[in-house]
């Protein structure tokens, strides 16, 4: 099993300089990560500020360089950590807000219309619709406006069977999802909405008009909370079972 490359010997007899140069030079061919894996030998260096001569590395333009290159990649995690912590707390005040005017309805009507005609600029989409699936093959009307009713099947066609959301980027809108908006989506979020056992499955459905807006790599947490919220407030206004 090969160990930590050792120290190359520098003491001996003959012309002691020489040997020790030619020894070092060797050493740090053959072991080209020694001074990075030994970052404790860098401040011993002794560099000249300037050099004359062909084929001579300015040591201390190296190191300056390498340090350099540490403190620009700890800088760029460090805004990127920033700036995904702001984008989170945004996300969370948008869908607590959300959450709360949901929570202000006066009647299921109410609710939908909050919905289906609110939230949207709550936050920030294009769209939002409701979705429910017809309870069997034939063609069903909406119950009421802002809701959009599916063939029997489409939410595990379009989600995965029992997947609780799907984000990501399309060329356009499903016109049975977002209706009339449907031409100017071009990235959605469905999250699955089940209020009730013996209910049949529906959707929540943001649709937005940048492509980057939702995308698989996003977490749903945020949204499901919105959803499960959404659940409760149904069987509470339709006096549905858990």
């Amino acid at each position: 099993m090969a160990g930590k490359p050792r120290s190359p010997e520098l003491r001996g007899g003959g012309s002691s300089n020489t040997l020790a140069a030619e020894t070092v030079r060797e050493f740090l061919l053959e072991n080209p990560n020694f001074l990075t894996d030994n970052p404790d030998l860098l401040p011993l260096l002794r560099p000249e500020s300037a050099h004359s001569g062909e084929n001579v590395l300015d040591m201390g333009q190296i190191v300056a360089r390498r340090l350099g290159d540490e403190v620009s990649r700890q800088k760029a995690q460090y805004e990127e950590l920033l700036s995904v912590g702001r984008a989170n707390q945004a996300a969370q005040a948008q869908v607590h807000a959300a959450a709360l005017t949901m929570m202000a309805a006066r009647n299921f009507e109410h609710l939908i219309h909050i919905v289906t005609r609110d939230l949207a600029e709550a936050l920030a989409v294009d769209t939002v619709t409701l979705c429910v699936e017809a309870a069997d093959e034939g063609p069903v009307k909406a119950p009421m406006s802002g809701v959009h009713v599916l063939p029997a099947g489409r939410v595990d066609a379009m989600l995965g069977v029992n997947v609780p959301a799907r984000l990501e980027a399309v060329l356009r809108g499903d016109k049975l999802v977002f209706g009339p908006a449907a031409g100017l989506v071009r990235s959605q979020a469905l999250i699955r909405l089940a209020p009730s056992p013996g209910s049949p499955p529906g959707l929540l459905a943001m649709g937005s008009r940048d492509e980057g807006k939702f995308h698989p790599g996003q977490g749903t947490e945020l949204l499901q909370f919105l959803c499960r919220l959404l659940e409760r407030l149904f069987r509470a206004w339709l006096d549905l079972p858990n």
